[in-house]
């Protein structure tokens, strides 16, 4: 047996007919794995699960792939197991597919020297991308301008006040050109099934998903949330259209009077729509909705709470810490600095 069969096919009973790919333009592909610190474990599970099925399903190492950090040591993902490498990013310079696996704070995760190095892979030509919230390093390596990107959509907030001139997409995936991305979970998984299919043909992709037990392969366009109408629980077009018109202002003074003109309804109107589908008044919704903003910038940039406060819409930071405080349990300061 050869040392690819013995690291990258598995055995198993599903099979898959396809004609012997080494050697030729259409394989094996390699996959770099770039972990950093308290990466997400589902995405990358995600993401290297169905290449080794697909290796599986063929008994062709139609994938090769290795792990990377930093420093060539074993590196802790986001609930705290450490997951083994292969080496050293620094002392490779990987064909195929580079792909940064990133997760919980990623502002503080992507060194100088990553960015460096995924810009001289780009610049050869290689394949560059990120899984959750990879996208962090592929903008630290300035090479995302002009392209189409997503990452994890809880990250969006932070990630918008950190490269103000780049715009994520709320996509599950996007690919476009050498860059590839993810928001994390398994939606990595529907990245590689594309990846499979465009490279191995949908006869493959199709059994691949049936083997991760996934009845439904999403498409590149595909929002990673569900609708405001799922969200909310109601499809009523006014409450809809109300909620959508606060959540655009969250920055703004609260302006209902605005809001009841936009719909062509009274305020009244507005506030029984929202007692009776959401169980809170408008003015409620609009404070959770700045806090929940205000959380994720606390968590996601260095902005002080004094700037939080103002960029949730908040006409003081002692307004802005008593009422996070209340709907937390912690201020905003101590929130900002746990664990750092």
């Amino acid at each position: 047996m050869t040392d690819d069969a013995t690291r990258f096919i598995a055995k198993g009973v599903a099979h898959v007919d396809m004609a012997a790919v080494s050697g030729s333009m259409s394989g094996p592909v390699s996959v770099s794995f770039v972990l950093l610190p308290k990466f997400t474990m589902l995405a990358f599970a995600s993401a290297i699960e169905p290449l080794r099925i697909a290796n599986q399903l063929t008994g062709q190492a139609l994938f090769h792939w290795q792990t990377l950090s930093a420093d060539g040591q074993a590196v802790a993902c986001s609930n705290g197991v450490p997951i083994m490498v292969d080496g050293p990013f620094a002392a490779v310079q990987p064909e195929g597919v580079v792909l940064v696996c990133s997760g919980v704070e990623p502002e503080h995760q992507v060194s100088a020297a990553l960015a460096d190095w995924l810009r001289g892979l780009w610049r050869r030509g290689r394949v560059v991308g990120g899984l959750c919230t990879g996208a962090y390093a592929l903008a630290r390596a300035g090479i995302l301008k002009g392209r189409r990107f997503t990452l994890h959509w809880e990250n969006l907030t932070g990630f918008a006040e950190t490269f103000p001139e780049l715009t994520a997409a709320r996509q599950v995936f996007c690919i476009d050109d050498r860059i590839v991305t993810c928001a994390g979970g398994v939606a990595a998984a529907d990245l590689m099934l594309e990846i499979i299919h465009d490279r191995f043909g949908i006869a493959l992709s199709q059994e691949v998903m049936n083997m991760c037990l996934l009845s439904q392969r999403r498409r590149e366009a595909d929002e990673q949330t569900t609708s405001l109408a799922a969200r909310l629980g109601t499809r009523h077009e006014k409450l809809i259209e109300a909620v959508a018109f606060l959540e655009a202002r969250i920055e703004e003074p609260f302006d209902l009077d605005a809001c009841a003109a936009q719909l062509k309804l009274s305020r009244r109107q507005i506030e029984r729509l929202f007692s009776r589908y959401m169980g809170v008044t408008p003015v409620r919704y609009m404070n959770d909705l700045r806090l929940q903003h205000g959380r994720a910038l606390l968590a996601e940039t260095d902005m002080s709470v004094t700037e939080v406060a103002i960029a949730c819409g908040y006409a003081s930071s002692s307004h802005f810490s008593k009422s996070f405080r209340v709907k937390y349990g912690i201020s905003p300061y101590r929130f900002s600095h746990f664990g750092k």
